[in-house]
């Protein structure tokens, strides 16, 4: 699929329609709306929050088969995040974090530099708990170019060359269900030029590009993100 119509497909799917979010200035955060995927265990149970280890990473498709995002119960309450910006200089706000408690935090897993991202294989990017010698702890580090995000203030760019946060995956939670459902998208994408990139190694993978483009269903699975990918890289 060509760029141009699969940028087409992206808008089909969203259908150009913006939700508005306050966050806590007033502002107006665009949603992005995709499937309403609830996100689900290995054995097709509902992922229940308690269940998620903090500071843990796990990892899920969406909105795309073949794009992953971080999932992240973080230790603390994450608050919305007026005035992030954007590549192109727009300015958004990310949302509170879900939950009961108010800490799960979603992101797209690939990075906003060169849009190195989680694979069978690697992963240069993650959720970095311990302090190191290249970044502070508690933050999301692509080893890759060294692009750091917070992930309790929206991914914003901490350190490195990213010139923007990593897109974040709107949540909801049901608390009468115990249930936790992907929304769509908060921020800048990076899903066109992503399948742009690696068309070829996604086409091989997933056995077409278009496979790899679909839209997620109903229900995408969870999974820790050493269960994911053979070896994960830290830095």
């Amino acid at each position: 699929m060509k760029r141009r119509a699969f940028l087409g497909s992206c808008t089909l799917l969203s259908g150009m329609a913006a939700f508005a979010h306050a966050d806590a200035g007033g502002e107006a955060a665009p949603l992005r709306r995709y499937t309403r995927c609830l996100l689900i265990d290995i054995h097709g149970a509902p992922i229940r929050q308690a269940a998620l280890a903090v500071e843990t990473n796990y990892v899920f498709q969406y909105p795309f088969a073949a794009t992953p995002c971080f999932l992240l119960r973080l230790a603390d309450p994450v608050a919305p995040v007026a005035a992030l910006r954007r590549e192109r200089g727009e300015t958004y706000a990310s949302p509170a974090g879900a939950g009961p408690a108010h800490n799960l935090v979603s992101f797209s897993a690939i990075c906003a530099h060169k849009l190195a991202y989680p694979t069978r294989d690697v992963s240069f990017i993650r959720y970095q708990k311990a302090r190191s010698a290249t970044s502070s702890g508690r933050v999301i580090h692509c080893c890759a170019d060294h692009s750091v995000y917070d992930p309790t203030a929206g991914a914003r760019v901490v350190a490195g060359p990213a010139p923007q946060a990593l897109a974040c995956i709107a949540l909801e939670h049901d608390p009468a269900r115990d249930e936790l459902y992907a929304l769509g998208t908060v921020g800048a994408e990076q899903f066109a030029p992503f399948f742009e990139k690696y068309a070829i190694r996604l086409a091989l993978e997933y056995g077409s590009l278009e496979r790899a483009q679909k839209a997620v269903d109903a229900t995408t699975v969870v999974r820790e993100l050493t269960n994911y990918c053979r070896t994960t890289i830290e830095c």
